[in-house]
């Protein structure tokens, strides 16, 4: 019997003991120990969520599937934590005569009562991710409405994130100002790109600046020191790089939901 070693991390599960890379590998090596298997690969998709199947190493374990036998996994929530994604591979997996095994629930598609108790323990794991999502969600709406915390992720251009919040990169700062004001006497969106590509001023992480670029920065109320969550627009806590008169100029009133306290 040839395994096909997966293991996935998606970035909370990261700084969960006993689900890192390597503890999810060396658990399934000593699996195949005891069942006398041989290793045919190892697939680690790191990052990743797994509400979905758009992860390079999944990819990659499936087009190279004649070169293994069984796909194993630690637990069923690290291949899928969606019934219907998870239905759809089974159905893969049995058209190409593969087999699947969990250690920690002991599960493998050997046997019918096998394939029940995935099955009902797969949509078990399903609704435990959407009640997280919807628990993030309302999280998120309340600190929306009732303007406290941070809202978003990620660095947008322009500022960088601290312990104290959104801080203005000085450098960045000014280009946006420069992207207001271009557009403002006249300039498109493909013309701001293709000057600050010429200037050889680098996009956030390095990248060439394109419409689509320009356009993020061009409406988001974030610069004029604004929060827009999910159509919950509020004052922020991060300092504007724009005045809000010139956020309008090119956007139109900026209207202020009424449930958030915190306009001024």
């Amino acid at each position: 019997m040839r395994a096909a070693l997966y293991a996935r991390v998606s970035t909370d599960d990261q700084a969960v003991e006993g689900f890192s890379l390597d503890a999810q590998i060396k658990r399934l090596e000593a699996y195949c120990r005891v069942r006398g298997w041989d290793i045919a690969d190892e697939y680690r998709d790191e990052g990743f969520s797994g509400r979905n199947t758009k992860r390079p190493e999944y990819d990659r374990m499936m087009r190279e599937s004649d070169g293994w036998d069984v796909l194993l996994v630690l637990k069923m929530d690290r291949i899928h934590r969606n019934s219907v994604n998870f239905a759809r591979m089974m159905d893969d997996l049995r058209d190409i005569g593969k087999e699947f095994n969990s250690v920690q629930e002991k599960f493998d598609t050997t046997t019918a009562m096998g394939r029940f108790v995935m099955d009902i323990m797969q949509r078990i794991a399903q609704l435990e991710s959407e009640q997280i999502g919807e628990r993030t969600y309302m999280g998120m709406e309340f600190k929306a409405r009732n303007g406290t915390g941070h809202l978003g992720s990620g660095h947008p251009y322009g500022y960088t994130y601290t312990e104290d919040g959104l801080e203005i990169v000085r450098d960045e700062a000014h280009t946006v100002r420069a992207i207001y004001n271009m557009y403002v006497r006249g300039s498109t969106m493909d013309d701001i790109a293709g000057f600050l590509n010429s200037a050889e001023i680098p996009a956030k992480k390095g990248g060439q600046w394109n419409k689509q670029s320009v356009c993020n920065i061009l409406h988001n109320p974030l610069y004029a020191g604004y929060i827009d969550w999910n159509g919950i627009i509020r004052r922020g806590e991060q300092d504007a790089i724009i005045d809000r008169s010139t956020f309008e100029r090119v956007n139109g009133p900026l209207e202020l939901s009424r449930c958030a306290p915190r306009y001024t």
